[in-house]
């Protein structure tokens, strides 16, 4: 049974993003200001960080697998986010190695983690015409306010789930 709630908490958050939207004060929209939750994102790195083991890589697999659903779920373009986070979690997984997990570490790689992955998505979005915004633009109206916002998120969750994933962990893998 202990092994459904990782996939569970991530289904939850998968549907409470869509919800986060529309939380969003009047006075951001109305100013063009629109933070994106990336709560699964996050989440997967914190699973990365205190659950992953040096041999497994279930935070990047749950980050696949629901970047997908992201895509399928709320975008009109299948893959941008399951490759997205995809590789973002490639590359927290290969910086997890070089620093000791702690409260620092888990923030200073959500940052890394939210800024790369935002950008991919702007990108790959503006490649296709899907985005029409300017850099600063999207700079100053997205990517600075979904730091801030996704952050909170991090600061919310990480002392409710550090010390539980620690703890499934040693269960999971220690027989």
């Amino acid at each position: 049974m202990k092994h459904l709630f990782l996939p569970l908490i991530l289904l939850i958050l998968l549907v409470l993003e869509s919800t986060a939207t529309s939380l969003i004060p009047v006075q951001w929209l109305l100013a063009d200001i629109q933070p994106i939750p990336h709560w699964i994102l996050i989440f997967s790195i914190i699973i990365t960080i205190f659950f992953d083991q040096d041999h497994t890589i279930y935070g990047l697999v749950y980050a696949v697998i629901f970047g997908f659903l992201i895509d399928f779920t709320y975008t009109d373009i299948l893959g941008v986010y399951m490759f997205t986070y995809g590789l973002t979690l490639f590359i927290i997984l290969g910086l997890k190695k070089l620093l000791h997990p702690n409260f620092i570490v888990t923030l200073l790689l959500t940052v890394v983690g939210i800024c790369f992955a935002d950008h991919l998505i702007y990108v790959m979005y503006f490649m296709i015409g899907y985005a029409d915004m300017t850099w600063m633009s999207y700079l100053n109206d997205r990517l600075i306010p979904t730091l801030l916002t996704n952050m909170l998120f991090l600061l919310i969750t990480y002392p409710i789930f550090r010390q539980r994933l620690e703890k499934w962990a040693d269960e999971q893998f220690s027989t």
